[in-house]
């Protein structure tokens, strides 16, 4: 089965083209790839395959094999994926998630100093792209967490320091706290255009990055008024722009895709 190695500030994932290979049991298949001693490595395995509502359909399992509705790294990489394999010609892909269809846009450097004029970002290789991740639900707010979805449950706490906090400790705790197990974001306010933020990614633990979760923590500090519509938010694995537009009340998330390797094994 041939595959391709990608990461979104270390969140790294396994794609695979289930147009071409077919893939039975992808929960077993996605716990043995993942493994990072006796397999390829990664948070998880994506397939990509062909849709009928939209340019291509992704399918998310996370490194236990459980099933995922929506990865924003993930999705970014994806479009990456379907492009340069020339699946996808045009630069604006729309790709069907478990949470609805999403709109992709591949960007380059120029792009976003356009888009975020005022932010200094670092010139690289790495291709940007930027997902309508669509209207985030606030489902619950409190005085020590919000609960928020993206498509996927998330709860977000504040802390007065990310460095030496026990994520490894703390996230499978309050991953079931409601019951439901939800990805848990640790999130310290630096100013009103940039948060800080270590994560605990249910099924795959804690994880260099999250895009739903950067998407989930953004909301939550503009909700609370603590950060402008527009935020740059660091993770362990690099850094995301998030911003939530007030005209059409969707979020859009940007960051980079990169293919890490490729190659063949056995299954």
């Amino acid at each position: 089965m041939r595959f391709v190695k990608m990461q979104g500030l270390g969140n790294d994932y396994i794609y695979v083209n289930a147009m071409e290979e077919k893939v039975e049991h992808p929960e077993e298949l996605a716990i043995k790839l993942s493994n990072r001693h006796f397999g390829i490595g990664a948070d998880g395995l994506i397939l990509v395959d062909s849709s009928s509502k939209a340019d291509v359909r992704m399918d998310m399992y996370n490194a236990d094999g459980s099933r995922g509705m929506m990865c924003g790294n993930g999705i970014r990489c994806v479009a990456k994926y379907v492009h340069d394999l020339g699946i996808v010609k045009h630069k604006k892909i729309k790709i069907e998630t478990l949470s609805g269809i999403k709109e992709t846009i591949i960007l380059h450097n120029k792009n976003l100093k356009e888009l975020f004029p005022t932010e200094n970002i670092e010139e690289n290789e790495a291709v940007m792209v930027q997902v309508n991740m669509g209207v985030p639900k606030i489902q619950e707010t409190g005085m020590e967490m919000d609960y928020i979805s993206m498509g996927n449950p998330h709860a977000v706490m504040y802390v007065k320091e990310t460095k030496g906090l026990q994520v490894d400790k703390m996230g499978p705790a309050l991953e079931f706290y409601r019951g439901d197990r939800v990805n848990v974001e640790f999130v310290k306010i630096l100013d009103r255009k940039r948060l800080e933020m270590r994560v605990w990614e249910r099924g795959s633990g804690e994880t260099l990055a999250c895009g739903t979760g950067a998407c989930a923590a953004a909301v939550s500090s503009i909700a609370r008024s603590l950060t402008e519509r527009k935020v740059r938010i660091k993770l362990l694995g690099g850094e995301l722009l998030v911003e939530w537009k007030r005209e059409d009340g969707n979020v859009y998330l940007t960051g980079p895709a990169v293919t890490v390797f490729e190659g063949e094994i056995t299954r």
